[in-house]
């Protein structure tokens, strides 16, 4: 039997378009295939979230499955299987089924509905779906399919803690019930090194079961969440045959009598990182209905990477980097921005805030007068910032992106309506280390981001002579802290006990805690971790804890 894999980017939402490229997918290739597969939930789009609350909305997923079907036949040998939601028999409430619908000869010739609904980190699946009441598998053109939607093939107690773990294991169901190929239909999203545990779970079933595994997955960036693809046909021993590409469409077909011998050479981590964060920008952009970005360049390392990403997501005409130097900024700030902006080949403005802050001090004056400088002067100067980019963003229809890194962001180094403005925080889930280790590998054929911009010593330059180490703990230091804290959930306790100064953990720790308001009302990120600040990490801010 010919199958054929569709790697595939749907918008969310948008059942009219999704519906239309199935079917343009299906009449160029339903010649050379016997079943044309694509990802979960494709006909909406993942994750849809509360859509799927709007009767009108599923109405319309009832009208699209009948295109299908009578689309279908015209091509009575072709079988496509793809996902989407279904009424469950309760009819009221929760009353969905996330399905994977496989139809043939103008048919519904088989439907199978997930059994395992994730309820973890960024997914919430149990406050839409049920869950189906069994597995079955299906004959088709002569093969036994046991097809599965995502999750259902993560029930691996040994890979996952505790709390992942479910009751079933439908995998080993339909291996009971004489499987001889595995279908999974996904939308896994992406973080760091994913992959490579992806890879162990589908291996796992495949040598355990001796049944070839065909994993299909989308792409594409929605809202915080980056899908990364890499679809892909393992055998029954367990060998990949054939990968698709990271970070972009793809079509696929091969026989399974004659698999293919040979997959594409894994990526490096950070190409991986690089291509998600792109992807996450343009994405966003497009799905929005933007075009053009507007980024504050400073002449550090943080805003120079996200105006790289930016200019390879947008191109480099859509664009607009702006530095506003005030009394406190180095040489450097302007020098460095004007040599990244020509780097790129990006448009840069240079307009100094002086003169702004100058009116603010002024106007404020006698009501702050008797008061030594603090922290509000400092932030003033962010906030007239922000002000101003936000101005370019009206005037030219453009979008903000936000600069900060994870690591700010996590201890609340970062100021509410000035250095936070904007319509997307490209690097919120990019520790300040990595950071770095993705602007050298930006800059390992050619100078991009300037070399004094990732030697000089990080600052935000809003007071006489201030670094970042004046207020932070070392960012080697902090950002291990961090890691333990907030993606392995470590207590303040076991930090320590892995040789961290007690104060300096208890101050990270507070600092996390304290900032959960500031980041509320933060731009959404691109999530590249495996727990990131937003949707997957629910914090209460109004609440007073120490763990």
């Amino acid at each position: 039997m010919k199958i054929t894999i569709v790697q595939i980017d749907p918008i969310v939402g948008d059942i009219t378009g999704n519906t239309a490229r199935l079917l343009d997918v299906v009449k160029q290739y339903n010649f050379t295939t016997d079943l044309i597969v694509f990802p979960e939930l494709y006909l909406t789009g993942y994750p849809p979230r509360d859509l799927l609350g709007k009767p009108g909305f599923i109405n319309r997923t009832r009208e699209a499955l009948q295109e299908i079907l009578l689309a279908s036949k015209a091509y009575p040998d072709l079988g496509i299987l793809f996902g989407m939601p279904l009424e469950s028999e309760i009819g009221t409430g929760k009353g969905l089924y996330n399905s994977a619908v496989l139809v043939y000869g103008g048919e519904v010739l088989f439907k199978q509905h997930k059994s395992l609904l994730p309820f973890y980190d960024v997914f919430d699946e149990s406050r839409y779906f049920v869950p189906a009441s069994g597995v079955k598998t299906v004959m088709f053109k002569g093969s036994c399919l046991g097809i599965t939607i995502c999750e259902d093939a993560w029930n691996i107690p040994a890979m996952h803690p505790a709390e992942w773990r479910y009751f079933t294991d439908p995998q080993q169901k339909l291996a009971e019930q004489g499987a001889e190929i595995f279908i999974n239909i996904s939308a896994s999203p992406y973080y760091l090194a994913k992959e490579d545990l992806r890879y162990e779970i589908f291996r796992n079933h495949a040598i355990k079961y001796r049944i070839p595994f065909i994993y299909v997955n989308q792409i594409g960036a929605n809202d915080e969440l980056v899908f990364d693809g890499r679809s892909m046909i393992i055998d029954k021993q367990g060998e990949i045959l054939k990968r698709l590409p990271a970070f972009r469409e793809a079509v696929y077909t091969f026989d399974t009598e004659d698999p293919p011998k040979s997959c594409l050479e894994p990526e490096q981590h950070m190409e991986s990182l690089y291509n998600a964060l792109v992807l996450g920008i343009g994405d966003y952009f497009k799905k929005s209905g933007f075009v053009r970005a507007i980024i504050g360049l400073s002449g550090g390392v943080d805003s120079a990477l996200t105006a790289v990403l930016a200019a390879e997501a947008l191109g480099r005409e859509n664009v607009l980097g702006i530095s506003m130097p005030s009394r406190y900024s180095s040489a450097g700030s302007v020098a460095d921005s004007r040599s990244l902006a020509g780097n790129l080949g990006i448009d840069l403005k240079i307009i100094p805030i002086v003169p702004v802050y100058e009116a603010y001090m002024h106007s404020l004056k006698d009501h702050f007068a008797g008061s030594k400088p603090d922290v509000t002067e400092e932030n003033i100067q962010a906030r007239i910032r922000g002000n101003i980019l936000m101005a370019f963003a009206n005037k030219l229809g453009g979008m903000v992106l936000s600069t900060g890194n994870k690591s700010e962001l996590a201890v609340g180094y970062c100021t509410l309506y000035g250095d936070m403005c904007g319509g997307l925080c490209v690097l919120s889930d990019v520790p300040k280390t990595m950071v770095y280790k993705l602007s050298r590998y930006i800059n390992k054929e050619k100078e991009i981001i300037p070399i004094a911009t990732l030697e000089k010593e990080p600052s935000a330059e809003l007071r006489p002579g201030q670094k970042d180490q004046d207020t932070l703990p070392p960012y080697e230091v902090l950002d291990a802290i961090l890691n333990d804290y907030i993606e392995e959930n470590l207590s303040i306790a076991e930090i320590i006990s892995r040789g961290y100064d007690p104060d300096t953990v208890k101050w990270v720790v507070r600092a996390v805690n304290h900032n959960e308001y500031k980041r509320k009302q933060a731009a959404p990120g691109i999530k590249v971790s495996s727990k990131a600040f937003g949707i997957g990490r629910r914090i209460p801010i109004a609440a007073k804890f120490e763990v």
